[in-house]
């Protein structure tokens, strides 16, 4: 049987369709997933091992009154495909198209808008109380994976969730992996439940015995009910269970391609008065042999040729992230103190040359960033030099202890910060739109913003001997920039020409756009001048003299508490004037980098409209 997944009222079949027809529906769901993210490009591998797990939650539960959050959201494709949006999937994470993640504008099925991972058993949580405030009757599920269950907020929400009794489920979608392979003594206390069949065999042993025994055996299973988490924790002394220990009823682990079987524990679950788990185990990329062979490359891949696997139209040139990885592995060749420490994204942000040259110096976390700021604290407390390599929209996580533990004891501690900007098609949960003015407010904070991967590699070697915390800033892809190879870094800005009229400082990476700029301007007789903005904090003492008629700050961070708004604060009451060119006060949606500028107005065309239309004004 073929379904017709852009057409079909895919919930009712979920929930009147017999195991077979569901196992049918199934393959035509990895089918589509893989036809269609073969050219949009997406969060491949995490969807194919979900797709039973999500028709069993459709199955069971009635959504949209019962709320069910995903974790994350990079597994959400089959949800949304369920949920009656398979017919725009070819829009999937395109400009003005389908989001990648939750989204509730989208449809009343995403009950909360996720991107970030780690806080749905925490807004799940919320969602409970306020359904037993109101007197209202549904259910709550997160569904999180073993990843994500790392990060420190799952255990302020568990110890929140066991106190209270709160009724809600969780599902454990437990594949070993986040992006990379898992770590820590969570991902080992996983994988030893998960490996062992005594308490579920011993169970299954027992019941089947006394089945046999006739008039007896019922009664003696009936009693035996009273005592069978003294039988679990007998069974399971060695795991010790954490999940009950908190307050927590556990069911599992469970197949996650058995429906039959899901379906019956989930339904068995939401009868239980109080909080559950369920641990179900899945395999990333299931169905797609190149994605369950390589899941890392396929949990997040550009368009690809499905016969081979192959990422079409890839890059040749560096990434910022290959040039950042090969230099501090070769800095920590002779340096013995450079230390690496990653939140669960070594291979993402080029750390894998590190970590085969250097693992006794290489660490990785987890998904817990907060602990990676502290973490490095500490090692820099003992003559280390620690490098914390977080995306920009992540480390925002971790601002206090930036603050608090960095800054505050003035450690010298280097945040490579990688995806600064704006990065495309993850859209507003992944933007590192903020960076420059979070980090920008911290006392002794430097800042550092490369324009290109020779830039990046002089700042590394400029900053592992300096004094203090350092924030670098990169983008994400192409470290080769359209300009001419820019005067070596020596720890201040860069003159690349001068104006009368104008004068452009262009914050790292948009010298480029800042170069188009300027072309476009000269062609209507202004003359106009260009600085490269490396370094972002401290402000530059020698801008006060430049000599234009007006100074335009470029940057792809947002307008307030950005390098614009603080260099128009510095120079009030300079001779000239100032315009500020930066992300406007807005969520900005997934797109391409240069349609994502040219909304935000950033990009070359709307600068120098922006600054023709000043002089329009004066004149």
């Amino acid at each position: 049987m073929k379904y017709d997944l852009e057409k079909d009222n895919l919930i009712s079949i979920c929930k009147t369709a017999d195991i077979r027809e569901l196992d049918a529906l199934c393959s035509d769901i990895r089918e589509f997933l893989v036809e269609k993210v073969s050219v949009t490009g997406g969060h491949l591998a995490s969807n194919l091992g979900i797709v039973e797990l999500s028709v069993a939650l459709m199955r069971v539960f009635d959504s949209p009154k019962d709320k069910i959050i995903y974790d994350v959201g990079h597994q959400s494709y089959v949800h949304k495909i369920l949920t009656g949006r398979a017919d725009r999937f070819d829009t999937l994470r395109q400009y003005k198209g389908l989001s990648g993640f939750p989204k509730f504008r989208e449809s009343d099925h995403d009950a909360y808008d996720t991107g970030h991972s780690s806080t749905s058993i925490s807004a799940a949580c919320g969602m409970a109380a306020a359904r037993d405030i109101s007197g209202e009757d549904y259910n709550v599920v997160a569904v999180i994976g073993d990843g994500s269950i790392t990060s420190g907020i799952v255990y302020e929400a568990l110890n929140n969730i066991g106190a209270r009794k709160l009724k809600m489920m969780i599902v454990l979608n437990d594949n070993g992996m986040s992006i990379s392979h898992n770590v820590g003594a969570m991902s080992k206390y996983l994988n030893k439940i998960r490996s062992s069949d005594k308490y579920n065999s011993a169970k299954l042993s027992v019941k089947s015995a006394l089945g046999n025994i006739p008039f007896l055996g019922n009664p003696i299973q009936k009693s035996l009910r009273n005592s069978k988490e003294k039988i679990k924790y007998s069974v399971l002394s060695d795991e010790g269970h954490l999940i009950e220990a908190l307050g927590i009823k556990y069911f599992g682990p469970v197949d996650g391609y058995n429906i039959q079987d899901m379906e019956d524990i989930f339904t068995a679950a939401s009868k239980y008065d109080g909080p559950t788990l369920i641990h179900v185990h899945t395999k990333k990329g299931k169905g797609y042999h190149f994605a369950e062979m390589y899941p890392r490359k396929f949990h997040g891949i550009g368009p690809f040729d499905i016969n081979t696997g192959k990422e079409k139209n890839k890059s040749s040139s560096r990434s910022f992230s290959e040039v950042f990885g090969n230099k501090i592995a070769n800095l920590a060749d002779s340096d013995k103190k450079i230390v690496a420490i990653t939140a669960a994204m070594g291979t993402a942000t080029g750390l894998t040359s590190f970590w085969e040259r250097h693992e006794e110096r290489y660490f990785d976390v987890g998904i817990a960033e907060e602990h990676a700021v502290v973490f490095a604290a500490g090692l820099a407390k003992s003559g280390f030099k620690p490098i914390v390599v977080i995306y920009s929209s992540f480390l925002q996580r971790s601002f206090d202890y930036i603050i608090e533990d960095i800054a505050l004891q003035n450690l010298h501690v280097i945040f490579a910060i990688d995806r600064a900007g704006l990065v495309g098609a993850d859209g507003e949960t992944h933007h590192g739109q903020f960076d420059i003015s979070y980090l920008n407010m911290v006392p002794g904070m430097t800042i550092l913003a490369p324009a290109d991967g020779n830039q990046l590699e002089e700042m590394l070697d400029f900053a592992i001997d300096m004094d203090g915390p350092v924030a670098i800033r990169y983008p994400r892809g192409s470290s080769e920039g359209n300009h001419l190879r820019i005067k070596p870094f020596k720890g201040f800005n860069n003159v690349i020409s001068t104006g009368t009229d104008i004068t452009i400082l262009a914050v790292g990476s948009m010298l480029d756009e800042a170069i188009k700029t300027a072309a476009i301007l000269r062609e209507r007789g202004l003359d106009v001048g260009i600085t490269n903005v490396c370094v972002v904090k401290p402000m530059d003492s020698t801008w006060s003299d430049i000599s234009s008629k007006l100074i335009v700050t470029m940057e792809d961070n947002v307008q307030s508490g950005g390098f614009g708004e603080a260099f128009t604060s510095a120079h009030s009451n300079s001779k000239y004037d100032i315009l500020n060119i930066a992300i406007p006060d807005m969520f900005v949606e997934q797109g391409s980098v240069s349609e994502l500028r040219s909304e935000c107005m950033i990009d070359a065309q709307s600068a120098s409209e922006r600054i023709l239309s000043y002089f329009e004004r004066k004149a």
